[in-house]
Parts: structure tokens; C-alpha cells; sequence
């Protein structure tokens, strides 16, 4: 593994405890792990100047669909609301194969570490024409991303009242064989792992409560995180109303999916009592800015959340309802649309970025990520602020208000994921030329 002395950076933005932020300091990394903070620092690895780049920890993504970047602004579902967006989408979905699969988390994971993102999540939810969770985890392993997929799933389809169509529903005990078989195949609980694996039921409206109750028990017996989409839009409150006579927090609550080992998808229209009863049983959010506007589901309440107590990450949503996957830019939005409902001082850019960083470390259960600090993984983010972008900024590190959306070098583990602004660890053009020819295909 390659050691490496990043020298002489004009700015830290650590997102240690106490916040510190410092400058023309040198970084040490060695076996993967911060190993030293300070100045004239030596080493006999790599060197990587910083003198013209803010530094910051790799940003966290903790919520993604990586199999929808091969549906980028599908014209049956551009102005279409969820429910109506996902019964365009299901059809095209089911052509789906292991092909697919890998190539489509291959782009999206290479999209997102040039916006600065060393630690992703992905919901994968369904398994067409022998899809398997592996295929985009032997993705994650080529690109060199750190990986949280969660094995997705959906078992009430259109015949039982579901929105998604019979072929891609699966059998419950199935579904529940499967998610024990990739946690014992590819989850790592150690420090520093690489991979984990989470259990993830798609949603209130593609599963039933059994299988959400069967979910939350296998995932605590084999201590493993659960994830689901929750309160997304006023239809998702509306069917939780109609078929469970409870609004989605207490649907939640009810099945054993609040929990400091718990994040929910999108959490738009959570209630004061749902923040209150997140931030009391330490339940994580993953706030998705973007997509929610692509989809017209509203402004999710994260000040208040925040004010709260809750743990808030940020996620870019899968690429058929967000359209990208830049993650510093997620991070601007949500900035922008709290600053929107509660006034121009309602978010400042470093506490986005902080969400974008510590804050979806802290909802991923990782604590030995998502800040500058000795001991940490070495997880880390540089941005050139000579471009463009900066130019004129009085304030470099708020990257969020004026700074590039593009990283220069990112190390992933130690590992270089990212140098000069292009993914060097596969062959992207390859990929890319691979994913328009499949995409074609299924047009």
C-alpha cells in the first residue's frame, strides 16, 4: 500500500470535534490511516502538493440506486411524480442483467469520486435475469470506492396490490436466504473494512409488514445496519394511512426499525413528533435534495431535524430521478433549499459540508471515517481553489457558495482514486462506451 505526504495544504477542513480548521499544514498517511498532522512533515512515500487545494475529508453518500444510472432522464419519467415515475421505470428495470448491473455502479461510483466521494451506500431492490448484490460490488472493488450496499428487496407486486410489477417481486424467505448468504459472503465489521453489508426492504408500499418485522430481527442477529425509504412525498404519508392506519414514523416504530443501527431514505414529511422519535432512538436520515426537487416531493425539514438531534447524511437518489450524481453538489442544494424555508441564515456552507462528511460517516455507523484526524481512515478530498470557480472567493473553504464541484486528487484507503480530476483506477472511456451501447439497447 502507498504511503503518501500531502504537503503544505492552504486549507484543512478537519470536521474533528472541535470543528479546527487549519492552513499550510501537511498530512502523513501510512497503511491506510491518518498517521500525522503538522508542519514539515517527511515521508518516504508519494508526494502530493497542496498548497493551492482545501483539503477535507472524502464526502460520504447514504443513499444511491447505482443500477439507475443506465435510465439517466427517461422521457416517460422527466415530469412524472413517484408513483407514476416508477411505473414508467419498472418495465425497462426488469431487462436488466448482471451485465447492467456492473456496469452501471462501474459509472456511478466513478461519478461520484470526482465529486469528492470516498464512501457511498447503494440500494439495490430488485434482481432481474440473475442480477445478484455481487455485481455491484465487484464494481465498488474495481473503482476502489469503500462500499455499503444493502441487499434491497420487494415482495408485493401489482396482483397483491403493490406498485411494482409481478416479475420483479421476489418470495420472502428468498429474499431473507439471500440477504444471509451476502452478509456472510462480503460483510466486514473490522475497522477500516471495505465493504459492509446492510438489509434493506424497499419500501412501505413493495413489502409487507412481515418481511419488514423478519428484516429488522436477521439484521440485528447478524449485526448488520437496515435501510429503507421512509416519508418520501404526500402519496407515501397517504398510503401509510390507507392500508396501516398510522402515519410512517409509527409504521416504523411499530417494526422495529428505529434504532441507532437505522437510516431512512428521504424522510420529506416527517412530523415534529417522527423528528422527535428519530432523534430519540439516534434513527439516521439521508437527506436527498435533488432528487426531491426532480420529483416534486417537497423540502425535507433538516434544520429542524438537525435542531433535533437527528443524524442527517446527505444522498444523490438514484440517477433516474436525480440525473447525476454529484455529490458536492447535493451538498449546495441542501444548503440552498433550507436557506429557501427558513432564511438566508438557516445553513451555513461549512455545516453542509459537514453533513456531506461527518454527518453520513455518523449515519453509516463509521466511526473511524469521515474526518481529518490521526487514526482516521484515510479517506481524503482535494480541491483546487486556483481555477475559475475560487477565483475572487474571499473565503476558499466554503466550497459550497464558490469552489469547483469537481475533486482534484482523492485517496480512498490510501489508495489514489482520483488524480488530476479523472478516475484512474479502470478504464472509464471503456465503460462509458460500454453503458451508452446498453443503454441503447434497452431504449
Amino acid at each position: 500500500m502507498t504511503d503518501w505526504l500531502i504537503r503544505n495544504a492552504q486549507t484543512v477542513l478537519t470536521m474533528d470535534d472541535a470543528g479546527a480548521e487549519l492552513s499550510g499544514v501537511d498530512i502523513r498517511v501510512s497503511d491506510g490511516v491518518i498517521a500525522e498532522i503538522g508542519t514539515g512533515l517527511t515521508s518516504t512515500g508519494e508526494v502530493i502538493d497542496a498548497a493551492s487545494c482545501v483539503v477535507t475529508p472524502g464526502l460520504v453518500n447514504t443513499h444511491h440506486h447505482l443500477y439507475q444510472t443506465l435510465t439517466r432522464a427517461v422521457p416517460g419519467g422527466q415530469d412524472a411524480l413517484l408513483f407514476g415515475w416508477l411505473q414508467t421505470l419498472y418495465p425497462i428495470w426488469a431487462k436488466f442483467g448482471p451485465e447492467e448491473m456492473f456496469i452501471s455502479a462501474q459509472i456511478g461510483l466513478a461519478e461520484l469520486a470526482q465529486s469528492g466521494c470516498t464512501l457511498t451506500s447503494d440500494h439495490l431492490y430488485l434482481y432481474p435475469n440473475g442480477a445478484r448484490l455481487d455485481d455491484t460490488i465487484a464494481a465498488a472493488r474495481e473503482v476502489g470506492l469503500r462500499f455499503h450496499p444493502t441487499r434491497g428487496s420487494m415482495s408485493i407486486g401489482e396482483s397483491d396490490g403493490g406498485l411494482p410489477p409481478d416479475a420483479l417481486v421476489e418470495r420472502e424467505s428468498a429474499i431473507l436466504e439471500d440477504c444471509i448468504r451476502v452478509i456472510d459472503a462480503f460483510h466486514d465489521a473490522t475497522e477500516g473494512a471495505m465493504v459492509r453489508v446492510g438489509v434493506a426492504p424497499c419500501s412501505p408500499f413493495s413489502v409487507s409488514r412481515d418481511l419488514m418485522r423478519e428484516a429488522a430481527l436477521l439484521a440485528r442477529d447478524k449485526g448488520v445496519m437496515l435501510h429503507t425509504h421512509l416519508a418520501e412525498n404526500d402519496e407515501d404519508v397517504a398510503y401509510s394511512q390507507a392500508h396501516f392506519g398510522c402515519r410512517p414514523g409509527q409504521y416504523a416504530e411499530d417494526l422495529g426499525w428505529t434504532g441507532d443501527d437505522v437510516w431512512h431514505a428521504h424522510c420529506v414529511k416527517l412530523d415534529g413528533a417522527e423528528i422527535d422519535l428519530f432523534a430519540r432512538s439516534r434513527t439516521g436520515v439521508a437527506h436527498c435534495p435533488c432528487s426531491n426537487c426532480r420529483l416534486g416531493s417537497g423540502i425535507a425539514p433538516v434544520r429542524a431535524m438537525r435542531d433535533a438531534g437527528v443524524k442527517v447524511g446527505l444522498g444523490v437518489d438514484g440517477s433516474a430521478s436525480n440525473d447525476a450524481g454529484n455529490l458536492i453538489g447535493e451538498a449546495r442544494q441542501a444548503l440552498l433549499l433550507q436557506r429557501v424555508t427558513r432564511g438566508a441564515d438557516a445553513m451555513s456552507a461549512r455545516e453542509a459540508m459537514r453533513i456531506a462528511t461527518r454527518g453520513g460517516a455518523e449515519v453509516l455507523g463509521r466511526q473511524d471515517c469521515g474526518q481529518i484526524a490521526v487514526g482516521k481512515r484515510a479517506d481524503i478530498a482535494m480541491w483546487d481553489v486556483s481555477g475559475i470557480e475560487s477565483a475572487g472567493s474571499w473565503d476558499p473553504a466554503a466550497l459550497l457558495l464558490a469552489g469547483p464541484t469537481r475533486v482534484k486528487h482523492l485517496l480512498v484507503e490510501g489508495r489514489q482514486i482520483v488524480r488530476d480530476g479523472h478516475v484512474v483506477t479502470f478504464d472509464v472511456s471503456k465503460a462509458i462506451r460500454r453503458q451508452n451501447a446498453l443503454a441503447a439497447r434497452l431504449a
